[in-house]
């Protein structure tokens, strides 16, 4: 039996192992990332290995959203605030400034590739089960989670979760993460 759960987990995981240095993820964000590659499975898609590098930005992003992120009409949930180490940016509902997501993963954690986040929101707190149902409802998060147009050719390689008190990040990258 062990065995099979063992088989099971790295089925589910890509064959990627959690190493002793990897990055604290608490339950409700295993339970996520667990979620999305049932998700992914279900639909005849590849489970995403963990990232270490995407999980850190999803980590930083979360807890910043939820400090720092008013929501308004000019600014999305994808936009960075000035109080951290990174560039701040404003990401707009038109995405005329897709750089302002897609560097992040490198300005924060080094990663090499350009990544693509999905993002949640609920005002008593962000929960896996309703993020995902949340995504799967939303045209533009559901493409990005299920290779639907335009990202039907994105070939993820990497995922990275983070949720703190009222917000969940995910962060998709198409470069192996070398932990």
């Amino acid at each position: 039996m062990a065995m099979h759960l063992i088989l099971f987990w790295l089925f589910l995981t890509g064959g990627a192992a959690v190493s002793p240095d990897f990055p604290n993820v608490s339950p409700n964000e295993k339970q996520l990332f667990e979620l999305i590659n049932t998700y992914r499975l279900s639909r005849g898609q590849e489970a995403i290995p963990l990232s270490t590098a995407l999980t850190k930005v999803a980590q930083i992003h979360a807890k910043d959203l939820m400090e720092n992120y008013k929501q308004s009409k000019r600014c999305n949930m994808h936009s960075w605030s000035k109080e951290g180490a990174w560039t701040d940016c404003c990401y707009k509902d038109n995405h005329k400034d897709p750089n302002c997501m897609w560097d992040k993963p490198k300005e924060i954690a080094g990663y090499d590739s350009p990544g693509y986040e999905i993002a949640y929101w609920h005002s008593a707190a962000a929960l896996p089960e309703e993020a995902l149902e949340v995504w799967k409802k939303s045209p533009g998060h559901h493409a990005v989670l299920a290779n639907l147009p335009p990202f039907n050719a994105a070939n993820w390689k990497a995922m990275g979760v983070g949720i703190y008190k009222e917000y969940a990040v995910v962060w998709f990258g198409e470069m192996e993460d070398i932990i």
